[in-house]
């Protein structure tokens, strides 16, 4: 279900497993409930969240008042996120930025407007992956529900084995992970990275030479360089 990359006296940095939900739904057990057992905390607070396909970084706070320390960070769009997803073909470019309003379209899916009233807003690398699948770098500033997997669908490369964005995909899961979280707590700087070749139960796919020489030089995302980001009015 998890495994714990950081503890920290007033915070805790886990990997949530592909497929966890982060809230009880359709039977599941309660995630924070789950870590709580391991740990030995009374109660943790949850101060950001990833979708049940994704796997990855989860930042959990401790107490009431990291809890809101951390959210207002992440509502100020202090936080720096990186992702790295592996998309079923070909993208129309290689890099860029990807801006639009979202809303909602059929069942649970969302789609990307050309209207920019209150635009999610993501960056992307990406380079050559299995034949006929590339390997994504996504670093979103905001924080939108599906924001990456619309994004990546919106220019032609939806995630392999998205259930809502690639439902023709048979792959064991949904290839999104939330691979580098970098904030600041208490005058201190956390860089933390969760590497998904180091965790099975993330994904075979991860692990194929030419997927894994991409993730290699990704290692620290906020060195390299990105596409120009625009000026937007907030």
């Amino acid at each position: 279900m998890f495994d714990i990359l950081l503890q920290h006296p007033d915070f805790i940095v886990i990997n949530k497993h592909p497929g966890i939900s982060v809230h009880k739904d359709d039977g599941d057990t309660m995630l924070l409930q789950e870590v709580a057992a391991v740990t030995k905390d009374s109660q943790l607070y949850l101060v950001h969240r990833l979708d049940k396909m994704t796997s990855g970084i989860l930042l959990l706070a401790r107490n009431a008042k990291t809890a809101s320390v951390l959210s207002q960070q992440f509502a100020l769009r202090s936080v720096q996120k990186w992702y790295l997803a592996i998309g079923a073909k070909k993208p129309k470019k290689k890099q860029g930025t990807i801006i639009g309003d979202m809303s909602r379209s059929r069942r649970s899916s969302w789609k990307l407007d050309v209207t920019r009233h209150h635009p999610a807003v993501t960056q992307f690398l990406s380079v050559a992956a299995q034949p006929g699948q590339r390997l994504f770098l996504c670093k979103p500033h905001t924080g939108k529900t599906h924001q990456i997997r619309v994004a990546l669908k919106s220019v032609g490369s939806a995630i392999l084995g998205d259930p809502i964005y690639h439902q023709e995909n048979a792959a064991e899961r949904g290839y999104l992970h939330a691979f580098v979280l970098q904030f600041q707590y208490d005058n201190e700087s956390y860089s933390v990275v969760c590497d998904p070749r180091q965790h099975a139960i993330c994904g075979e796919l991860w692990s194929e030479p030419v997927v894994s020489a991409g993730i290699e030089q990704w290692l620290e995302p906020w060195t390299l360089t990105w596409p120009t980001l625009p000026h937007l009015a907030s």
